[in-house]
């Protein structure tokens, strides 16, 4: 028998409300040679019964012969209700109720909802608390339909904690915590989390520069139909974009397709909502993006129309809850369509937004994409520019800039 050592410390601590779960009663029943109520009752004083002249100790409780065949078939028959007894007191307990699950929503709730406003690292170190009170929950016992709950509630943390070790720039944690997720929505049974994280799997591939894993990755959660919600538009999207950087114009153009036809499906909104959420600006955003890796002059107008459109619709959106890493990409997108277009002033707009932004709220896919944005300007046609040489020297300095404080150690 395999026991942790903190829960055989609350074992003999006198921390357990009940008793371990059957089987291991039974085990303990052979080991100590006394039944597991008494293991782990209240402390007994005082001669044991056989002592006080209690039930012989080669006599039944019928008072049988031990060798009777009735006293063996009644000490199985009492030995077998006492199990089901057991055992019904057993699944009746949990560790969870309905206040703890309704601040686990909440708590999650909140996080969600102020997770693409805020600084990624205070909201990484709350996402973990978060989600080791969630693990703590599940190794103890608790309803069926608590237990899926609880791992719809770890599910989320671990995706959102899978979102932001990416952003921090940690791509084989990220990969990491996205395979935690999806095995709690798969013990959830919550299609359109499967799909959520699937998506973010997609979305790590994509930045890893693996993007035939990324379409692989979008295509396998494209069989989750979600019970609400736009993971499947999401899903889509960034199928495009995958398409799109190996050049596929006819699937890019499908799956663009299809996320507008998924866009026009979806019947109810996204629970959770907040960063789960997949709203037109981002959808326009993925498309403007997609069409910048084909490249063409036709694209290239496109993709600097849909970046314009997803900027205006992420500056409508109130302050407080406004996406400033995706608007900072969509504004790095427009620079792009616009410096492809040989427009180095319209480019130049841009990047000052982005900073601005970015010292606030640091994220290594806008760092990733200010680089690719430098090398740009070093371009024949640019490289002599003074604002060009500008831009370049601006960009430079922020990237080079001290990182978010290291990950600790058992984050990774």
């Amino acid at each position: 028998m395999t026991v942790s050592e903190r829960h055989a410390s609350r074992w003999m601590g006198g921390r357990l409300g009940g008793l371990p779960h059957p089987a291991t009663c039974r085990v303990l029943e052979h080991m100590f040679g006394e039944p597991a109520e008494v293991l782990f009752g209240p402390a007994q004083h005082g001669p044991s019964p056989d002592q006080r002249g209690g039930v012989p100790a080669r006599e039944t409780s019928g008072g049988h012969a031990e060798g009777d065949p009735r006293g063996t078939i009644e000490r199985e028959v009492a030995m077998a209700a006492t199990e089901s007894a057991r055992f019904g007191q057993f699944i009746e307990q949990s560790n969870v109720g309905p206040h703890t699950l309704e601040q686990f929503r909440a708590d999650t709730m909140r996080i969600i909802n102020v997770y693409p406003n805020r600084p990624v690292y205070p909201m990484f170190v709350e996402l973990r608390e978060l989600r080791d009170r969630a693990f703590e929950l599940l190794e103890g016992r608790q309803h069926p339909a608590q237990s899926r709950e609880l791992h719809v509630v770890a599910g989320v943390v671990c995706g959102v904690l899978a979102n932001a070790s990416f952003d921090l720039g940690w791509l084989p944690a990220a990969e990491t915590q996205a395979r935690t997720a999806f095995l709690c929505a798969e013990l959830a049974g919550n299609n359109a989390l499967r799909a959520w994280i699937r998506g973010t799997q997609s979305l790590i591939a994509y930045w890893d520069d693996r993007p035939r894993d990324a379409v692989e990755l979008a295509e396998d959660g494209w069989r989750y139909v979600p019970e609400s919600g736009t993971a499947r538009v999401r899903l889509a999207a960034i199928a495009a974009r995958a398409y799109a950087r190996m050049r596929e114009e006819a699937a890019t153009e499908e799956a663009l397709s299809r996320a507008e036809r998924a866009r026009e499906e979806v019947r109810a909104a996204d629970d959770p909502g907040g960063m789960f959420a997949f709203p037109p600006a981002k959808q326009a955003m993925y498309a403007a993006t997609a069409r910048l890796w084909l490249g063409d002059e036709g694209n290239l107008a496109r993709a600097e129309r849909l970046a314009g459109e997803a900027i205006e619709l992420y500056v409508a959106d109130p302050p407080e809850r406004r996406r400033l890493g995706e608007l900072s990409l969509a504004r790095l997108d427009l620079a792009v369509a616009r410096l492809g277009q040989e427009n180095l002033e319209g480019a130049a707009e841009q990047v000052p937004e982005v900073l601005a932004v970015a010292k606030r709220r640091r994220t290594d896919s806008v760092v990733r994409r200010l680089r690719q944005l430098a090398t740009a300007l070093q371009r024949p046609r640019f490289s002599s520019a003074a604002l060009a040489l500008d831009l370049r020297d601006e960009i430079t300095a922020f990237c080079d800039a001290p990182q978010t404080p290291a990950l600790p150690e058992r984050a990774r």
